[in-house]
């Protein structure tokens, strides 16, 4: 039996398939699926490189690297949204996501090492529930530090930053260790000679400047303030071969990665 269609049936199924097919081809969404790395990723973590290895939590993203042990780089948005008063959780444990073959860091693999478990995104950050902030807590996320370094200019930047979210500003951190200075866990772990951080500003959904920071990951940095070791996010990218917040505007980058905060 033949179907028989009229040809206004036949124009209105043409028409509806033309407009599929433009909605899709068309389409101007860009926007990352990760809002951790709506600025851009780095280094171009992702999911093939074992020591640029790309994952993505709910509540941060970040490059691992197997070989050393450590995240390359940890990148996370702070505003009010994920600032609560849950308790830290304290629960250190290996991180489960990571692929077959790449050792799982243990909280054990720093004990008696004179190393703290440095958080790169600090715990402080993720207080809007017991989930979230749980998940800092995942041996991804940290490198060894000096305890100077950990408690004292690491910790009283991280509490500037929160200061910060409270007057109304939005973050966009990325945060990281440089060099090799030591190993532990029988050469699994790499212990950076320094530690760095770069924070992109934002005031009402504007782009206002940068802060950037690059620490010793020493006890020689004990009792000191963590404004001394401020720097250009262009030395920090010259110091690790990344490229940071490329989503940005060119000459907007340009211009605020040149400048040492103030």
């Amino acid at each position: 039996m033949l179907l028989s269609f009229s040809s206004t049936s036949i124009r209105i199924l043409i028409i509806k398939l033309i407009l599929i097919l433009l909605l899709t081809g068309c389409s101007t969404d860009t926007s990352p699926k990760n809002i951790h790395l709506k600025y851009g990723n780095p280094s171009q973590a992702n999911a093939k490189d074992f020591n640029n290895y790309l994952l993505e939590k709910p509540n941060y993203a970040l490059s691992y690297n197997c070989s050393a042990g450590i995240p390359n780089w940890v990148s996370w948005q702070l505003n009010r949204f994920w600032l609560g008063s849950v308790d830290r959780s304290n629960d250190f444990r290996p991180d489960l996501d990571l692929p077959d073959g790449c050792y799982a860091v243990r909280p054990s693999d720093y004990r008696g090492t004179g190393y703290d478990k440095g958080h790169l995104i600090p715990s402080g950050d993720r207080t809007i529930s017991q989930t979230d902030n749980s998940t800092t807590f995942l041996m991804t996320n940290m490198i060894p530090q000096s305890p100077a370094n950990n408690r004292e200019v690491w910790r009283e930047l991280e509490e500037y930053s929160r200061q910060l979210v409270s007057e109304g500003k939005e973050l966009y951190i990325v945060a990281g260790g440089e060099g090799k200075k030591n190993v532990i866990a029988q050469g699994k772990v790499t212990v950076p000679s320094y530690t760095w951080k770069v924070i992109l500003v934002l005031s009402n959904g504007n782009v206002e400047q940068t802060i950037a920071v690059r620490m010793p990951n020493t006890e020689e940095v004990a009792r000191t303030d963590w404004r001394d070791y401020l720097v250009s996010v262009d030395e920090i990218e010259q110091k690790t071969g990344y490229d940071f917040f490329s989503a940005l505007n060119k000459n907007i980058q340009q211009k605020i990665e040149a400048k040492v905060y103030q």
